[in-house]
């Protein structure tokens, strides 16, 4: 069939054969199949859907557009997590040298924040000298020696999807369930993975704002992993605040390593213990949750975890010493506040608002060209269901010496509701989805 044909038989609502979906993928990762053939396709995917086999298909087909990770023999087993994002959530950056402590892989391929959502690979980006872009081989050495490496896509990992993802969000084609599993998996099996655990996020500030669409997203994901050979967990988690305190990337990564030593927001923790502990019991390091989060605040109390994230960081080109001085990676900053306009309770918070706030501020962008601002950020002193007087702070926003943040405070006190009502707080943790059989 010709790219035409398949075209028409997507938009019509037909199937797609597996040959002729291969080869049109295989093409379009050369660079001989042009963009606005693959953007209709991709419409008349989003509109119509793609079935079990289709899908298996078109992810198989990115993930062999490019080369995968190597596994030394006698290894330990490869596990990973991947998050579908969300504002405050810096748990990757504590989690994998966590769970690298406890004695499994954890080969880490993260991204760039784009929109009102953060990116892990900009908050390691605050460490002067910190590289990831490393090339497979970079990270297959970093990986034997660490048991832990965290990089960003490269040209020779799934390269079918890079130029995918990059044309789905300018075509208005990202929100697409099966686009989006077929996305993440196949980058993430290219590690050659023994197990995955999947945070699907849920709330204002997630992609996925209802319960509904957060649970198709993850039974999808576990199901083609499944089907892939990746035995996989998925957790429905809230993202109807910011994860944590710190909102931006250099108070992120800070925050982050502060779990790693004991203390942290108790959310964050919360969900690195859950989370680290589906992954230790994925590759065979512990038979049961409990069993695993014991072995996770082990590593946390004796310092291991926090000596392989300083290893992790002098192995990709960092200076591990600048985790304990956040003069070097914040830069010079001003502080303002935004005050709660009564007293009562935080009922409701839009957590979107907040991560476009961030942007606005320089913590983020909007355009893949875009280039932050590292060290300016938010702390979020008042989550859902915590009470705050007339006048006390909700937001701290750290800026840059002179710089007009008039707009940002605006959006961040439009972004709150106080009540004297007391309101429901979902939990944090809503769901765990498995894979059928």
């Amino acid at each position: 069939m010709t790219p035409y044909e398949l075209i028409r038989a997507k938009r019509d609502g037909g199937a797609l054969p597996a040959d002729a979906l291969r080869s049109l993928l295989a093409d379009y990762a050369r660079g001989d199949l042009p963009d606005y053939q693959m953007a209709a396709l991709c419409m008349a995917v989003f509109f119509r859907g793609l079935d079990e086999s289709e899908l298996r298909t078109w992810t198989e087909a990115m993930l062999r557009s490019g080369a995968t990770l190597k596994r030394r023999p006698g290894s330990p087993p490869r596990v990973d997590k991947h998050s579908t994002g969300g504002v405050g959530d810096k748990v990757s950056i504590c989690l994998a040298p966590l769970v690298a402590a406890c004695g499994l892989a954890v080969p880490m391929v993260s991204g760039r924040g784009l929109g009102h959502t953060g990116g892990t690979l900009d908050k390691l980006a605050a460490i002067p000298g910190f590289r990831t872009h490393l090339s497979l081989a970079e990270a297959d050495r970093v990986l034997d020696a660490l048991g832990v490496c965290m990089l960003g896509q490269t040209e020779e990992l799934a390269p079918a999807d890079k130029r995918l993802y990059a044309l789905r969000d300018v075509t208005a084609t990202v929100e697409s369930i099966p686009l989006i599993a077929a996305s993440i998996l196949s980058k993430k099996l290219a590690e050659d993975l023994d197990g995955l655990v999947l945070d699907v996020k849920l709330g204002s500030g997630a992609f996925m704002h209802t319960r509904e669409s957060a649970g198709q997203l993850a039974r999808t994901l576990v199901e083609l992993a499944r089907e892939m050979g990746c035995r996989a967990v998925a957790w429905l988690t809230s993202m109807h605040a910011p994860l944590g305190r710190a909102v931006g990337n250099a108070n992120e990564l800070l925050e982050a390593v502060d779990v790693l030593r004991g203390k942290g927001p108790a959310d964050v923790r919360a969900l690195t213990l859950q989370l680290g502990a589906e992954m230790l019991v994925l590759g065979g390091r512990a038979g049961n949750v409990p069993e695993a989060e014991r072995l996770l605040e082990a590593a946390i109390a004796d310092g291991s975890a926090l000596a392989v994230l300083e290893a992790l960081v002098r192995a990709q080109g960092g200076d591990p010493a600048v985790l304990e001085m956040p003069e070097v990676l914040l830069g010079p900053l001003e502080t303002a506040d935004v005050a709660a306009p009564r007293a009562g309770h935080v009922t409701d918070m839009d957590t979107l608002a907040v991560g476009l706030a961030a942007v606005v501020l320089g913590a983020g962008r909007t355009r893949t060209d875009d280039v932050i601002d590292h060290g300016v950020g938010f702390s979020v002193l008042r989550h859902p269901g915590e009470w705050v007087e007339r006048g006390e702070p909700v937001f701290l926003v750290h800026h840059r010496p002179g710089q007009d943040v008039a707009e940002v405070r605006r959006r961040l006190a439009a972004s709150v509701r106080v009540s004297e009502e007391v309101a429901p707080v979902p939990p944090l943790l809503l769901e765990r989805v498995e894979a059928s059989g």
